[in-house]
């Protein structure tokens, strides 16, 4: 049984999106460990971009403690809230929300510009951004690369490095193999694990996948800890 605080925490909480009654969700109880990995699985639409969400503190709950870190992330203002997400979460989004123009190096090092504590963590950015790249399967040639003239495949890993920089101590992904093929996503976990695991990070994967189950320390189904309602508008 790990006796450390978990370092995400969940409880007691209700959301609605702002000025719609469409959609409600309650988690009453979640947390995950540090150092833990967990997929979180579930259909579209069972919640868990939104769960994300409050992890990440781009929206509030209503109602209950969302703490990551140990913060209360509703007890920080909207700046508060941006500058401890860089700091502390790097995110890999389902669509990589990559800067199109922007350089591959200009691209990972994006978060280190929010974050300083991180930003320190990194003795020479260049560097660090190389070692990541070559970590994860990338030609070191590709940082002079334009992001949008990169594969699929490619744009994916520099999502992933740019979420390592600085090792944050959380890691969140949002669906982030449902672009590739089985072999192309099986080469890729197993790169993504190897550098979670080299930094030490906490990994939640929100996917709708359960092949994906035996590479995590734990499965965790949407609807055993979240409730969601919805309601015609």
């Amino acid at each position: 049984m790990n006796e450390k605080a978990p370092i995400l925490e969940l409880q007691d909480v209700r959301f609605r999106w702002p000025g719609r009654v469409v959609f409600e969700m309650s988690v009453p109880d979640f947390s995950v460990a540090p150092g833990e990995t967990v997929l979180l699985l579930g259909e579209s639409g069972s919640g868990k971009s939104t769960l994300l969400s409050l992890i990440c503190g781009t929206v509030l709950a209503q109602a209950g403690r969302v703490s990551v870190a140990g913060t209360a992330l509703d007890e920080l203002s909207g700046g508060k809230r941006d500058r401890f997400r860089g700091e502390h979460v790097g995110v890999v989004f389902q669509q990589f929300n990559l800067l199109p123009f922007g350089s591959v190096l200009e691209n990972i090092r994006l978060p280190l510009r929010f974050a300083p504590e991180r930003r320190a963590r990194v003795a020479d950015e260049a560097q660090e951004a190389a070692r990541l790249c070559n970590a994860l399967g990338l030609p070191e040639a590709v940082l002079g690369s334009r992001a949008a003239a990169l594969s699929v495949g490619q744009q994916q890993r520099v999502a992933v490095a740019r979420a390592l920089i600085g090792q944050p101590p959380i890691l969140l992904a949002d669906e982030p193999t449902s672009a590739l093929d089985e072999e192309s996503q099986s080469a890729f976990l197993d790169l993504m694990f190897k550098q979670v695991r080299a930094s030490g990070a906490t990994l939640l994967m929100v996917s709708h996948d359960p092949r994906l189950s035996t590479r995590f320390d734990r499965v965790v189904r949407m609807s055993d800890i979240a409730h969601v309602e919805r309601q015609a508008a």
